[in-house]
């Protein structure tokens, strides 16, 4: 008997989890991402025939990415608010340290409201290059902008966390 393996199934589905990882970013809840992700795949069956190879992780997370937008689009979101759960942030072993462990969690609702506040265009390359490890190339091919916007975009939503973080720690430090 021999074992045949679909080209879609061994090219796309190992990149699922990424696929979904975007989508609930983007979309802000697990059920739209979900949904997303499955009218992706869709997407992905219908148009595999016209993948002439090249990195099927960033087609993939382009046909999520713009997915995401025009599902977003349709259901009138003026703001594409996004949330993580806490097991999206790897921490060390703090059980056995209720003070760690506070300090820990702390710093995941600090990042958490952060990241949420930011537009749409550097979160998205945030969450990419910082929670996916995609290189500059692949984050300008999935967003389909030049490797600069990219950067800058990059630069610009790290300046922006820090700004909110910083803004936060001043309010909690009792000034204004």
């Amino acid at each position: 008997m021999e074992l045949r393996i679909d080209p879609f199934e061994h090219t796309i589905l190992p990149h699922l989890d990424a696929a979904y990882n975007l989508a609930r970013w983007l979309a802000g809840n697990e059920h739209d991402a979900q949904d997303i992700v499955q009218e992706s795949c869709l997407r992905a069956v219908k148009f595999f025939e016209g993948f002439r190879g090249g990195n099927p992780r960033a087609w993939l997370l382009t046909i999520v990415r713009n997915t995401s937008y025009t599902w977003l689009k349709k259901r009138g979101a003026a703001h594409m608010h996004a949330s993580i759960d806490d097991e999206e942030f790897e921490l060390e072993d703090v059980a056995a340290n209720p003070q760690q462990l506070e300090m820990a969690m702390d710093y995941v609702e600090r990042m958490r409201a952060a990241i949420d506040q930011l537009p749409p265009e550097f979160r998205e390359v945030i969450v990419l290059r910082e929670m996916e490890e995609y290189s500059y190339k692949e984050i300008a091919d999935i967003a389909a902008v030049p490797i600069g916007t990219v950067m800058s975009r990059l630069a610009r939503g790290r300046q922006q966390l820090r700004m909110i973080l910083c803004a936060e720690t001043q309010t909690e430090g009792g000034q204004p």
